[in-house]
């Protein structure tokens, strides 16, 4: 990976830690509906990580794997990223309550969804 991507990805990972200690402090809802709040943030969540990966920067993790992986191999980050995601979710099957696990899948299935029907080779991409 090149030097602006690992730059890019630093300062978005920075930014991301310093929008987690101000968020609470900035919006707080009175009620939240479990599974509208897994499906939108499942799409919000894959937005944000089309425009990283479009900008060529990730969050870290698995998001730098599927990444590499469709840039070298020309593999699908989404689909990739769905793959370790499953496995994810199965062994959490062995600690959380499954309706918890059941809210997750369809976070997840949204959040990849919109990565896997949006992020491909030859579409726009910044430098």
């Amino acid at each position: 990976m090149e030097r602006a991507f690992l730059l890019k990805t630093m300062i978005a990972v920075a930014l991301l830690s310093l929008q987690t200690e101000l968020m609470p402090d900035l919006i707080s809802f009175e009620q939240v509906r479990p599974l509208y709040a897994a499906l939108l943030g499942g799409v919000l969540l894959g937005a944000g990580f089309l425009i990283l990966f479009r900008h060529r920067a990730s969050l870290g993790g698995v998001g730098i794997l599927a990444f590499w992986l469709q840039e070298t191999k020309g593999w699908r980050s989404g689909r990739v990223q769905m793959a370790v995601d499953t496995l994810i979710l199965l062994l959490a099957l062995a600690t959380t309550p499954r309706l918890q696990v059941a809210l997750s899948v369809a976070g997840v299935v949204v959040l990849n969804l919109t990565l896997a029907i949006n992020h491909r080779a030859g579409r726009y991409m910044a430098t």
